[in-house]
């Protein structure tokens, strides 16, 4: 029996291989398009996304996982581990699904469970919920795997670039970004998600794609320099072609411990859009 077991939502960023190795418990969150309702993940995958996405004449909507999810992954959960990690993502986008892990909570006995708002989306989540996986499969406390989490919290940055603040805009998950809005069409935006808002907040706007794959790189530079080992993960909404170079002059300029390359998540590429790219990276101590 381990003594905790993470549990986490699926719009996480990580590759299959490591959720499966340190047994991440998945809660699905739910996409709509039109009368069709999908479960990520298990109806439908991140490959075929954005396919529907760019074939869909009217966005599709989400919904965070409901508290029955909740109670399901507990209950799974608690047969294999003595207390239970839940690590959310920001509850800036989802505060349902914040809610919903608490009220599975109150109606829960069989462990502890402790919830965490990672404050944080994208591949900056996943790197925080690999940080705690990594602390429970090394043996460690509920309160230390929770500490584990926090200090990548507090050091990890996520910027990213999108084609068009459209799909942003239009899932009011905008923050301070919208005084933008009036030139959706003329910018390629650089956002960030810092901790204090949990929300997409604007950082700079340049005129085309590689000044802003570029720019993501000089920004990554100015924020932990280039000597110390950086954990990184770049995320794309289909467009592979872009990460992998993202990949390789993060490798090239970087003294990199890990780099992980996924596919945007089908709930948070509802509302970014398809030709999102993120850069998520925290340096060691």
């Amino acid at each position: 029996m381990a003594e905790v077991k993470v549990v986490t939502d699926s719009a996480i960023y990580l590759p299959s291989e490591l959720i499966d190795k340190y047994g991440i418990e998945l809660v699905p969150e739910v996409i709509m398009f039109g009368d069709k309702t999908y479960r990520d993940g298990i109806d439908l995958h991140r490959h075929e996304f954005f396919t529907l996405l760019k074939q869909a004449k009217d966005l599709p909507t989400t919904s965070a996982p409901s508290p029955q999810d909740f109670i399901d992954a507990y209950q799974k959960a608690a047969r294999e581990a003595n207390s239970i990690a839940c690590i959310l993502v920001t509850a800036g986008f989802s505060a349902m699904g914040l809610e919903s892990a608490i009220t599975a909570r109150e109606s829960f006995s069989q462990v502890p469970v402790e919830i965490f708002d990672s404050r944080t989306a994208v591949g900056a989540y996943g790197l925080i919920v690999l940080a705690a996986a990594r602390a429970a499969a090394s043996g460690k406390s509920l309160p230390e795997v929770i500490k584990a989490a926090e200090d990548v919290r507090d050091r990890v940055t996520v910027i990213l670039t999108l084609e068009t603040l459209e799909y942003v805009a239009k899932g009011g998950r905008i923050g301070k970004a919208a005084f933008w809005a009036g030139t959706l069409l003329d910018i390629k935006p650089i956002l960030e998600i810092p901790p204090s808002s949990g929300v997409f907040e604007p950082l700079e706007r340049v005129r085309t794609r590689p000044k802003a794959l570029n720019r993501l790189l000089g920004l990554m530079e100015e924020r932990v320099g280039t000597n110390k080992p950086v954990h990184v993960s770049i995320d794309h909404g289909d467009v592979l072609d872009e990460a992998e170079w993202l990949k390789n002059q993060v490798m090239s300029r970087f003294n990199c411990a890990e780099v992980y390359v996924n596919d945007f998540a089908p709930v948070a590429g509802a509302h970014a859009g398809p030709g999102v790219i993120a850069l998520s990276f925290y340096a060691d101590d």
